[in-house]
Formats: structure tokens, sequence, C-alpha cells
């Protein structure tokens, strides 16, 4: 890379073209979530267990791929948080299953 007189590196234009769609994406998912009803947080939490199963794989592809230390430092990262998010929608997802449950005493008939 080469750097323009005046000691300052140039900034690559794909770079700031990521960083523009990961802010406005932030803006977009903020704007969406907060939107939603309360009463519906818990099942849209279990339904994107998907998505952070995308962002583990995501995160292992780039640990495997990684150059540099920040690329493993971003890569640990979003291992941790897409786990985190995983792990926790599929316990909000059994928690909510479980009040559809029956209880033992619910079956037996009162007189």
């Amino acid at each position: 890379m080469r750097h323009p007189p005046g000691g300052g590196a140039r900034i690559d234009a794909r770079l700031v073209a990521e960083l523009t769609v990961f802010a406005l994406a932030i803006f977009v998912g903020i704007e969406v979530i907060s939107k939603v009803p309360t009463m519906l947080h818990t099942p849209l939490m279990s339904g994107t267990n998907a998505i952070h199963g995308i962002v583990l794989i995501g995160g292992m592809v780039l640990a495997g791929t990684a150059d540099s230390t920040l690329e493993d430092v971003l890569a640990f990262i979003a291992v941790v948080f897409g786990t985190i998010n995983v792990v926790g929608g599929f316990l909000v997802t059994d928690r909510m299953l479980e009040m559809f449950k029956r209880r033992p005493d619910d079956d037996e008939p009162k007189p």
C-alpha cells in the first residue's frame, strides 16, 4: 500500500463500504426490533437460532483462515457471541415449550 505525501495512510474504499453496510445494518436492526411487540420477542428469539448458527460457522471459517491477530480476536468474539445466542435461544425455546405442557395434577378429574 502506498502512502500519500504527508504521512497518512489511504483508507481502502472497500473498507469504507463494508463499514457503511455494517452501520446501516445496526440502525435497521434496532429499528425493526423496536417495532416488535413484547409478546413476540420469545418466539422470534427461538426462530433466529439458525441465524446465530450461521454466525458461528462464519466465525469458525474466519478463525481457520485468519492471517493476523486482529482476525483471530474478531473470530473468537464472533464464536463466543454466536454460542451465547444459540444456547440462550434454545434455553428460551425450551422454557417457552414447558409452558404448554400439562401438569400432572391437571389430568385428574375433580369431583
